[in-house]
């Protein structure tokens, strides 16, 4: 099965699990399906205020997975989970995120574990 067909299975089936590693493809695609959810529940959230309900707990019930993705992310790139703490700094903590995130992960095991699987074509 593609991996554009299964990222969403790995996210949530790796629902709070920390240690590992993360592929590029599975962390944006989780990402990208974030933001198209968060942008459609904001949408319904303004027409209809009882719908922003939906926003919040959804926001609630993907806090731990997103995070989880993320720190399996920074693994893959042989960082400490901790790098997420650099979030907290204004502007640049961000900005540097997004930069290991897009970073080609390690080839072959690194001090978090095996390499994940290739995305399939």
């Amino acid at each position: 099965m593609p991996l554009i067909e299964n990222w969403k299975l790995v996210v949530l089936q790796r629902y709070a699990k920390f240690d590992g590693r993360a592929g590029r493809a599975e962390f944006w695609w989780f990402v990208l399906a974030q933001v198209i959810v968060y942008v459609a529940l904001a949408i319904l959230g303004g027409i209809a205020d009882i719908l922003s309900i939906l926003y919040f707990l959804y926001a609630i019930g993907t806090f731990i997975p997103s995070l989880a993705v993320a720190v399996r992310r920074l693994h893959d790139t042989d960082k400490s989970g901790w790098f997420l703490l650099l979030g907290l700094i204004p502007f640049v903590g961000f900005i540097i995120l997004i930069v290991f995130y897009a970073m080609e992960g390690t080839n072959g095991p690194n001090n978090h574990g095996v390499a994940p699987e290739p995305a399939a074509t």
